[in-house]
Order: structure tokens, then sequence, then C-alpha cells
């Protein structure tokens, strides 16, 4: 037998022997078999794919349960105080579904602002940041070395200079583009800075795939900010010629609280140093005396190690018991089976089912492997816009003008399964109304996809490539 026949017979055990691990993992069929083809029909870089981002660590217990008891259940409980909790009754399935999946606790008393742009966002921020007197927590997915970037980080030093705890943390995928000497600066400076899974060899094979994709930001534990939004210029002044559109919320009263939880097991996660002082959950009289803000909200996080994706069963419970319409924001459209039968449900129910993508993502291959979904939506009754004016990177859902969510998480494999996200869930009249009129401000610079005739009747080789990204969408 010749070495090349040897080094042959050994590639193929490795491939067999691959397939059967992917197989033994139990996920998903779909993703089980888009990953099954990767590697048999992808020579050498299938295998490699796979051991980078395809190993399933959700069963790692990577934060102590009893840290985590101490995070949520004593800070929470003791530090925090509500006074005349009153819950919706027309969502309490859902909250109570978060309450129990992963303790995430409704919050009443808030003041809820949304802010549609980062000329809205970034003033807001360093207005914000120049009245902490206390401290500031910032977690996010890109903290980016330009000048936005940079005015911030100095913004960051002048409040440690003023006695002010700061502590950033990053993802270090969604920043390899950082130097890292733009983060040191600031380590200098008193900022403790801590990068999320830092991919390193030899564990680069099994970090590289589940990043921190949050967008997090609490001050003093009294204001806080969730949404889309990275710290970058790009989402102020757009990249390449083209606008950018996206969304964040700004809370004050209660519901920070939930936000500062979300940040504080992170930052265990990262540093393994327990913040649970009374300081970082302080009792913000003016909300709890505020009858003008009764609106209630609850933050929820989702991670690949929980055992359950919470985030997208949220999804799933508000989609199915709408009523009247749901209108969803998100710059990718690969929704999990879950989701997408959900939506088709809804709608074949009398719900008013409205997605509104970029005309033109950021992705070519994400692009391609949305066609069929979107075309698919179209034909089950689901209303399919695609906004021009600018690149939409707002993630939102609103429901029956009584609930509307903004967080980090887009509809596609990745967010509801690999990715840590959160979002913030409203359940009010009011800001659900002003979320609507968002929506319905962006559709004015929408066009259908019916207008596309390439998009509803592509030609056999489009089909044909969209197809195949379809069965890799799971791996997107």
């Amino acid at each position: 037998m010749t070495w090349q026949a040897i080094l042959i017979l050994i590639y193929q055990i490795i491939v067999i022997a691959t397939i059967i691990h992917v197989v033994m993992d139990n996920r998903q069929p779909s993703k089980t078999m888009a990953w099954a083809m990767v590697i048999y029909f992808v020579p050498v870089a299938g295998v490699v794919a796979y051991l980078f981002f395809g190993i399933n660590t959700r069963r790692e217990r990577m934060v102590s349960s009893r840290s985590m008891d101490q995070l949520t259940k004593r800070s929470m409980l003791e530090f925090v105080e509500q006074r005349n909790l009153q819950l919706p009754e027309s969502h309490r399935s859902v909250m109570d579904l978060f309450v129990n999946q992963s303790f995430s606790l409704p919050f009443n008393n808030n003041k809820v602002e949304i802010l549609t742009s980062g000329y809205d966002f970034v003033p807001s921020l360093l207005h914000d940041i120049a009245q902490a007197t206390n401290h500031i927590h910032i977690d996010m997915y890109i903290f980016e070395d330009d000048a936005l970037g940079r005015l911030i980080s100095d913004a960051l030093i002048d409040k440690v200079h003023e006695g002010v705890e700061v502590r950033v943390i990053y993802d270090d995928v969604g920043c390899w583009g950082v130097k890292k000497e733009f983060f040191e600066r600031m380590r200098i400076e008193g900022i403790e800075v801590e990068p999320f899974l830092p991919v390193r060899f030899p564990t680069f094979a099994r970090k590289v795939n589940y990043r921190n994709h949050r967008k997090l930001i609490v001050i003093d534990g009294k204001v806080g900010y969730v949404g889309g939004m990275n710290l970058a210029l790009r989402y102020v002044k757009g990249r390449n010629n083209r606008g950018w559109r996206d969304t964040m919320l700004r809370i004050e009263g209660g519901g920070v609280c939930s936000i500062q939880r979300a940040f504080l097991v992170d930052w265990y996660f990262v540093d393994r140093t327990l913040l649970s002082d009374r300081k970082y959950y302080p009792i913000n009289e003016h909300a709890m005396m505020n009858n003008n803000a009764q609106c209630v909200v609850q933050t929820i996080t989702s991670a690949p190690l929980a055992p359950y994706p919470e985030i997208m069963q949220g999804f799933v419970r508000i989609i199915l018991g709408a009523k009247k319409y749901v209108y969803i924001q998100t710059p990718y459209f690969l929704p999990t089976d879950a989701v997408f039968f959900a939506l088709k449900t809804a709608v074949t129910s009398g719900v008013d089912v409205r997605v509104m993508v970029p005309k033109n993502t950021d992705g070519w291959f994400v692009e391609w492997g949305s066609r069929s979904y979107l075309r698919e939506a179209h034909e089950a009754g689901i209303r399919v816009m695609l906004y021009e004016e600018k690149f939409l990177h707002a993630k939102m859902m609103v429901c029956d003008d009584s609930l509307c969510t903004c967080g980090s998480t887009n509809i596609d494999f990745r967010s509801f399964e690999n990715n840590f996200e959160s979002n913030t869930f409203v359940y009010d009249e009011d800001v659900a109304q002003q979320m609507k009129q968002v929506f319905l401000q962006d559709a004015e610079h929408t066009i259908p996809l019916t207008s596309l005739p390439k998009l509803i009747r592509p030609r056999f080789f489009a089909r044909l490539g969209e197809s195949f990204m379809r069965l890799l969408s799971p791996l997107m």
C-alpha cells in the first residue's frame, strides 16, 4: 500500500469518526445534516471547520451554581424592593416563562426611551457617563478603535480619574480588528477591561463559535442601555457610503437591576470576581414614587451553555399568543424551525405578520441564505418588507400595541443557539405604540419583496445557490 493510500484511509477514518461525533451530539436534525454534508463533501476544510465552529459546548458548566445564586437571588431579592408591583395579566405567561427558566424578574416603575440612531444614542450615553458618580459597566460585542471609540474611552478615563469604578467587557472575536494597545491604554489608566472568551490555542476550537453578542451599559445602577448598537463610528455615520439604522433602549428605574445582573454574571464569567454589593442595586426613590412611570420591563439573557434558548422561547410564545399583529425588524432572517413555524401559524390564524429586513445585507452568504426563507415567508402570507434607505441593523419586535422587545438578538440560528444575547421585553401600551410608530416610519422607506422578480422567481442556478446556502444556514 502506498503512502498516498494510507493517508486517504486515515482521512476517511477521521471523516467517519467526525460524522459519528456530530450524529451522537443529538442536536437538531437540520444542523446535524448540514455539518455531516460539509464534513463529507468539503475535503479537510470541512473537518477543520467542524473542529473550530461545530463542537457543542452547551453542556459545560462555566459559572458555578453557588456563584449564580449569589449574583441573582441574593442581590436581586435582598437589595431590590418593588412597591405595588402590578403585572399585566395579558402577558403573565410570557413573564412566568422567563422567571421559571432563568430567574429573570420583571420590574415596574420604569421610564423607557427609544433611540433610533447613533446621533441619538451617543450624545445620550456621553451625557449619562458625565453624570456618573459611582460605577459604569459596559458589555459590548464591538468596542472599536476609531474616533467614536476613542471619544468614549477618553470619557471613561476621565471618570476613573474622578474615582468612578469603570468595567468593560468586549468580545474577543468581535474586536479581532482592534489593536490590543487600545484596551491596554484603558487598563493603564485604571479601567478594568476583560475580553470575553479570548480565542487562543489550544482552546481555539471550542471557543471561537460562542460569542458575546450583547450590548449592555449600566451607569450607577440607575440608567441602563440595551439594544443593537455597538461602540463604533459606523453606528453613527454608516459604512461604505451607506447609512446605518439601529435601535437602542434607554431605561431608568427598577428594570436597570436586571441589566446590572446580566453584566455582573458576565463579569464573573470573565474575571471570576463576585460583585454583589448593595451599591450596584441602588434604590431609585424617584422611580419608585413616580406614578407616571408604571412601565414593566424584563431583561432576558440567553447563552449556548443554558439548557433552553430562553429568548427564542419567548419569541415563539409571543408570536403564538398574538391576536392582531406582529411586526419584526431584523438584519438577518434565517429563522429556526420553531420560530418560522410560529410565524406561519400566526399569519394563518389571521394575525398581521410583517418582517422587515435590509434590501442588501452586509454579507453575501447571509443574504443568499435568507432569500429562500423570505420567499417562503411571502408564500405563507407574511408581508416581507425590504428596507432601502440605510443598512437596517435594528433587532426588535412589537405585538398588539401592548408588548415590544429590543436587544441584540437576530432572527437567525446563531443568535438563538450559539451567541450570548440579551433582550429587554417591555410590557406597556405607550412604549409598544411608540415602537410600532418607529416600524411604520421605517416602512415608508421599504419596498415589498414582490417588487423584485429575481427574488420571487429566481432562475435555476440562483435557486440552486439559495438552496445550498439555506442548507448551510444552521451553521451561519
